[in-house]
């Protein structure tokens, strides 16, 4: 590539996967790839091929990506920037910012918030500096969407001085409810609702009450794992239902059960929405209900936190993709004066809702890699469409 350095490099660093993504200087996506199964039997995914690669850590897959990228044109010298979604800034990261030897500092500090993401978040953000150490490096948080929350909202009924251990409400999901909070009255050519319940479903899932724009409630708490039923994560229990699991299996034998074996894989026997459906078993039809039952209840908690609600939006995986879960959804919020078009829900519209419903419902297809570009654009002075 020549000229000088335009395009936006995206980086999403999970436990055992690195998704990237590569946007031009309009802002738009034009090659997207991943490596999953670090540590393990590892494959490299882009531009529809699916190749076995040597990816023993995060380091090493990096490699992999950026290699995989130099092949189709995009080496590393075609970057103006790199953006990183990182999981867990804790208290003090509510915007997204230049990635520094300070900013690192603070993102290892909330490990023992997040020790299965902001672990995989970094060594991504440093195996990249080791290989382009003068592109500037931007960080986009999970929890900073949901700063906006009022402190009854954030505060767990414990003593202070845990509280001030961090142990306390923050949310996640929040690049992609920022996301669709910027680009849903561009879709509908309307107003932002001024009470607007976002449903983020997908193998990690929750809902958001949104607030004339700003986030005033959300179900995820201290950690991604609280809130609605999930692929493989409990969603809410009882903390002495926790300390019995502890106390039956140990902490780490705990953490695994209520992460990586519970929610739909234990209810069904997988984690796959879609699986579950094909599955059509007595236990995939009831962790499937267990799914629906748990978004309205949760749904119903998000808004009384608004006082009402004038719209629905579903993104995410499930959310996008799946209309017996919307409409089971929408059927539990009759009572909000939502009417939905059931045509136009079998049919994956955009709008979901009849003519004459008092509450609309949209669907917004997840855009988080599109954000953290336009993220490290704006921290950066990147004017999108510049020469």
């Amino acid at each position: 590539m020549t000229g000088p350095a335009q395009d936006i490099l995206t980086v999403n660093a999970g436990s055992s996967s690195i998704k990237i993504a590569v946007f031009d200087r309009t802002l738009t996506q034009t090659v997207s790839a991943s490596v999953g199964e670090i540590a393990g039997a590892s494959r490299l995914r882009i531009t529809g091929e699916d190749r076995p690669c040597e990816a023993p850590d995060h380091d090493a897959a990096v490699a992999v990506l950026l290699a995989a990228l130099g092949e189709l044109g995009h080496g590393v010298d075609s970057f103006s920037a790199a953006g990183h979604r990182v999981v867990h800034g804790g208290r003090g990261f509510t915007e997204p910012c230049l990635v520094t030897p300070d900013v690192i500092a603070r993102i290892e500090e909330a490990i023992p918030l997040a020790p299965l993401h902001n672990p995989a978040n970094l060594a991504a953000i440093k195996a990249l500096a080791r290989r382009a150490p003068d592109l500037p490096q931007t960080a986009s948080f999970d929890t900073a969407f949901h700063a906006t929350n009022p402190e009854v909202a954030r505060r767990y009924a414990i003593p202070e001085a845990e509280d001030a251990k961090g142990i306390r409400r923050y949310g996640f999901h929040g690049i992609s409810y920022a996301s669709l909070t910027e680009r849903l009255p561009g879709l509908t050519g309307e107003p932002l609702p001024k009470r607007l319940l976002a449903l983020h479903l997908g193998n990690g899932a929750s809902l958001c009450a949104i607030l004339d724009g700003r986030s005033v409630a959300t179900t995820m708490g201290y950690s991604p794992l609280d809130g609605l039923t999930m692929g493989t994560r409990s969603g809410g229990i009882d903390g002495n239902a926790v300390l019995r699991l502890a106390q039956d299996h140990g902490i780490d034998g705990a953490a695994r059960l209520l992460n990586r074996e519970s929610g739909l894989l234990a209810l069904g026997g997988a984690s796959d929405m879609r699986e579950l459906h094909r599955a059509d078993t007595p236990q995939a039809r009831f962790a499937i209900e267990h799914f629906c039952y748990w978004t309205v209840r949760n749904a119903g908690s998000m808004i009384a936190a608004m006082g009402g609600t004038n719209a629905l939006v579903f993104t995410g995986g499930i959310g996008e993709n799946d209309a017996y879960v919307r409409a089971a959804v929408m059927s539990g919020l009759a009572f909000t004066g939502l009417e939905f078009d059931a045509s136009a829900n079998a049919a994956g519209d955009m709008r979901l809702h009849a003519p004459n419903s008092r509450v609309k419902a949209f669907i917004v297809p997840a855009a988080e890699e599109a954000h953290i570009a336009a993220e490290a654009a704006r921290v950066l002075g990147l004017a999108p469409g510049s020469t």
